[in-house]
């Protein structure tokens, strides 16, 4: 009778064991096809400018110090610092579920009966009355045999480490976003600086109209023409300063400040360096916190899935209660104790197909954390292809642009000049040369502003702005 005893639980052990086996699974990194991530650049050397502190990459000191600011008040920032907490509370829940359950019950019961409902003899003597004086402790656990309180373990360390790499990804867009508006507003500033030396040019240009007017060298209609010269600049100037003015609060509002003006410098005096490192397509899953908490959230779905698996396993679940119980207050410490003590186990049968559409909602939630995953890198690629482009276009349009600044400016130069001393031209021709030369003026900051900002969005793109 021994030995069948010793063969039934020997294979009962033999059979969890291997049942153990199967539904323990190990977490691996989901495949990514990372070839041709990015397109027309095929270096193997891994520098990155994402591995630069923000501060190294940004040396202009005001916007240093406008970054500071937005990290410390920002509101989104701070809201994902929050959902933080929330998820390291939900790890610490998951982590006290391997911890036994234990409470107290302290009650105190008085109960009186009715004499004409005990059916009692005539004139039998029995007390009706009766109290119960009760401290109970109640405690449970559940052993975790099959890893199923394990898995929702890890699923919430994964969450909680999801949020992290979402906060880091709110900085780096902080961070992005900050940089772009503060370069926008210093091109509007340049942009107002070029409109308002060519207005003051403009009004000498109708005093000098007037001159040789009276001079008898140019008519009326050319008065008239450099007039309507000057009105077309000087209409530019309010929308100008009213784009100066929102641009300043979308950077307040970006420091959680009031509307106000913003300290900042000159679009002259900003200093980058033109040597732009990528690395390789690879230091994305490492460096886009963006990319790693798509992945964390799909490695949150694994092990959601594994646990979902885990519920149509047996649980075995020890309980135990005792403590002291009396009739009388005064013998409730005497040979009152009273104790109970269950080991139970539970396989489900039936569950109304709960546990099957709980595996099935697991499995298509993990699906499309998978998909989730692929389509960031995808986004990442592509962004650091467009960024790069963007940034050697602007350069490209520099060079070219100067250029053309220097041809428009000996083109004014040469009709003011044949517009004095000659016949042969009017002042349509000048007027043609100066709308020309202002044209090229403004697009010339809108390309220095595409040169600052694709550096910016590169930087952002690959990752940095968070070490």
């Amino acid at each position: 009778m021994k030995m069948q005893y010793k063969s039934i639980v020997g294979g009962a052990v033999c059979v969890m064991l291997s049942l153990n086996a199967c539904v323990q699974q190990k977490y691996s990194r989901p495949q990514a096809d990372m070839a041709g991530l990015y397109r027309d650049m095929s270096s193997a050397d891994t520098s990155t400018i994402a591995d630069m502190p923000w501060q190294g990459l940004f040396k202009d000191v005001k916007l240093q110090a406008l970054i500071k600011t937005a990290l410390v008040q920002n509101i989104d920032l701070k809201q994902a610092i929050e959902r933080m907490h929330i998820a390291e509370a939900n790890l610490k829940q998951s982590r006290a579920a391997f911890l036994p359950s234990l409470q107290v019950d302290l009650s105190a019961a008085d109960a009186r009966q009715s004499k004409a409902s005990l059916n009692l003899l005539s004139g039998a003597n029995t007390k009706t009355e009766t109290q119960n004086y009760k401290m109970q402790f109640n405690a449970s656990w559940e052993i975790d045999i099959w890893g199923k309180l394990n898995s929702s373990k890890r699923a919430a360390y994964a969450s909680w480490l999801q949020s992290d790499a979402a906060k880091r990804a709110v900085q780096t867009q902080l961070i992005a976003n900050i940089a772009n508006s503060y370069y926008t507003l210093l091109c509007l500033d340049k942009q107002l600086s070029i409109t308002k030396l060519t207005i003051k040019s403009r009004r000498e240009n109708v005093e000098a109209m007037k001159s040789l007017k009276d001079a008898g060298r140019v008519t009326g209609a050319s008065v008239v023409q450099s007039e309507a010269s000057l009105y077309a600049a000087e209409v530019t100037i309010p929308d100008l300063e009213r784009s100066i003015r929102e641009t300043e609060h979308i950077l307040q509002l970006l420091l959680a400040n009031p509307p106000a003006a913003i300290d900042r410098s000159s679009l002259d005096s900003q200093k980058m360096d033109n040597t732009l490192h990528t690395g390789i397509p690879a230091q994305l899953l490492e460096n886009r916190p963006d990319v790693q908490a798509a992945e964390l959230a799909f490695r949150a779905a694994f092990e959601n899935t594994l646990a979902a698996k885990r519920n149509f396993y047996p649980s075995i679940t020890l309980t135990a209660n005792g403590g002291l119980s009396s009739l009388q207050l005064k013998d409730f410490f005497d040979q009152s104790v009273f104790y109970n003590f269950i080991g139970g186990l539970t396989q489900p049968i039936f569950a109304k197909g709960q546990n099957k559409m709980r595996l099935k909602t697991a499995q298509a939630q993990q699906n499309i954390a998978l998909g989730n995953f692929k389509q960031s890198l995808l986004n990442a690629g592509s962004e650091v292809s467009d960024a790069l482009y963007s940034y050697q276009a602007a350069v490209q349009k520099q060079a070219i642009r100067m250029k053309q600044i220097a041809s428009l400016k000996k083109a004014v130069d040469f009709t003011q000049e044949l517009l004095r001393y000659s016949s042969t031209t009017n002042y349509t021709d000048v007027l043609t040369s100066e709308q020309g030369l202002l044209s090229a003026q403004l697009s010339e900051t809108t390309d220095r502003l595409q040169q600052l900002q694709a550096l910016v969005n590169l930087y952002r793109a690959l990752g940095g702005g968070w070490k």
